[in-house]
């Protein structure tokens, strides 16, 4: 593989990189404001500015410039710097970024630019602690503001959309905003307008910020421009944690990090993990809003017919409605996790002689092209997949099996399902109905009997994209109330009703799992990743 010299650092490149995304997957951060991996090059802020240096026998391009040496302007030469986001690499390709002087002075010129007329208003901003240009002052800057007049004062707290608040003073117009709604979301509805200091963002004449994707842009900006309302002076980000997770929005499965205060144990928001092969850069706004499930309609509590109850009534009850029964029906959720799943199946199959599986989830939607799946599951292939030659069929064969005698006793795993009023009273009906649900939802109402379990944020987990790719989720907050994993209340049914099955620990159901080749795993050499 050709290579580029970067710091005399030897950096491999592939066919059509620039040097700053050579750089950037060898995992070296050349300073950027307006460039994104995801987005067209604007070149624009000239923060990347790197010296290249010219190859043997030739000479470098040189500019003539007036220099201050503190008591007069001197003529002098310096090297032409060039945008590392916009040049290409060539083999045996010599570039200065950290050890050149000029670059070093080229970027504190370039920061103090941008900062002439920011605010300073970092205690307020929702963007302090993840703002590039804090961090490049510290880097690059450290100097005491030169310009003493009073800064351009510009249009705030601007509502761009229903998700969306625009502070025009902060705004650096690196125009990543402007690129995203046009090149990914598709929805060119932002534009620069002015120059020079006056320059800012604006929304297109009757037209609002308003599609799957309006928090991307939020996201893109390098600094506190764009807000999100939803975690507006929420939580400050210094105080927050970081779990990777698995966006539970649909079957895309986006990869995600959710943020958590673990002094609260509560999470705060949704932000998109970088995934070249599943989602890119990206998530809808759908996914990125989804985190508030970790916590709304939960189900914290056992209840017996409805009424809150201890864990050790609702077994008891439990028990009583599983032994001996007639004929057991199992409903598989794709909202859990193929732990989950694969626990009731083991159980199912192996210990109660079921062998009847029905498919739980959320209705379908429509799906948008870029990354909205019209599965709105994470784990429909992961619970198909685990159910192995029996594929689970749909509810409503459930629904008319028990009005119709055939199945007498449900035991089942999930919260919603595509179920009206008459289905929800047509399955209550069963002698037995028992149910381990994280969400209040269809499933729940119908239950007798109903065990509280974990939401994805507070378990590790795999869910299997409709790609047909197993990825893992990481738990980041503890379980709520008397929530478990759903599959260790399979495991304790199981011990109620009197079967020793192998499903003490994780790992140990994981290794039942390895031995299946129905039940999909992330490859061993991909390890679950740890937290931030």
């Amino acid at each position: 593989m050709p290579n580029i010299k970067l710091d005399g650092r030897e950096i491999p490149f592939m066919n059509g990189d620039t040097i700053i995304r050579a750089a950037h997957r060898a995992g070296i951060d050349v300073p950027h404001y307006c460039w994104h991996p995801g987005l067209s090059v604007a070149a624009n802020c000239r923060m990347c500015l790197v010296e290249i240096l010219p190859p043997p026998g030739q000479r470098a391009m040189r500019l003539d410039v007036l220099q201050w040496n503190g008591k007069e302007y001197v003529s002098t030469q310096k090297p032409k710097l060039q945008p590392a986001c916009q040049i290409g690499c060539t083999d045996g390709m010599e570039v200065l970024s950290d050890s050149s002087p000029h670059v070093a002075d080229a970027r504190k010129t370039v920061q103090e630019l941008l900062l002439l007329n920011h605010p300073v208003d970092c205690p307020i901003c929702d963007q302090a602690g993840e703002c590039r240009l804090q961090d490049y002052w510290l880097e690059h800057g450290r100097y005491k503001k030169r310009m003493h007049d009073d800064i351009v004062h510009k249009p705030k707290a601007v509502s761009f959309g229903p998700t969306i608040v625009y502070d025009a003073e902060r705004c650096i117009v690196c125009t990543r905003c402007v690129r995203f709604v046009e090149e990914v979301a598709k929805d060119p509805v932002l534009e620069k307008r002015e120059r020079g200091n006056l320059g800012e963002i604006f929304v297109a004449e009757g037209r609002q910020l308003d599609n799957n994707y309006t928090l991307m842009t939020e996201h893109v900006c390098p600094v506190g421009a764009l807000t999100s309302k939803d975690f507006r002076f929420k939580a400050r980000v210094w105080f927050l944690r970081s779990a990777r997770t698995v966006c539970q929005g649909c079957a895309t499965g986006c990869n995600a990090h959710l943020d958590f205060d673990p002094r609260n144990q509560r999470a705060y928001r949704h932000r998109p993990r970088d995934n070249e092969e599943i989602n890119k850069y990206w998530m809808c706004d759908h996914g990125m809003l989804s985190y508030a499930r970790a916590h709304e309609g939960r189900i914290t509590e056992a209840r017996v017919a409805g009424v809150a109850t201890t864990v050790a009534d609702a077994l008891a009850e439990a028990k009583r409605r599983l032994t001996n029964p007639g004929t057991l029906a199992i409903v598989l959720s794709a909202e859990h996790a193929s732990e989950d799943n694969f626990a009731l199946v083991t159980l199912a199959k192996t210990y109660l002689g079921a062998g009847d599986f029905f498919l739980a989830g959320r209705a379908p939607g429509e799906a948008d092209g870029v990354l909205m799946s019209a599965d709105r599951n994470p784990n429909t292939a992961g619970a198909v997949q685990v159910a192995s030659t029996t594929p689970p069929k749909p509810l409503a064969d459930l629904v008319a099996g028990v009005s119709a005698g055939r199945y007498t006793h449900v035991l089942a795993l999930g919260s919603e399902a595509a179920l009206d009023g008459p289905a929800i009273a047509a399955l209550s009906r069963a002698k037995g109905f028992v149910a381990i649900s994280a969400h209040e939802g269809p499933i729940a109402k119908a239950a007798h009997v109903v065990l509280p379990a974990c939401s994805w944020a507070e378990m590790d987990g795999t869910y299997v994209n409709a790609q047909d790719t197993p990825q893992r989720s990481q738990r980041a907050i503890h379980p709520q109330g008397d929530s478990r994993p759903g599959w260790e209340w399979v495991a304790v049914i199981a011990k109620e009703l009197g079967f020793a099955t192998p499903m003490r620990k994780l790992a140990e159901l994981r290794r039942a799992m390895a031995a299946e080749p129905s039940a999909s795993l992330p490859p061993k050499s991909i390890p679950a990743p740890p937290a931030e």
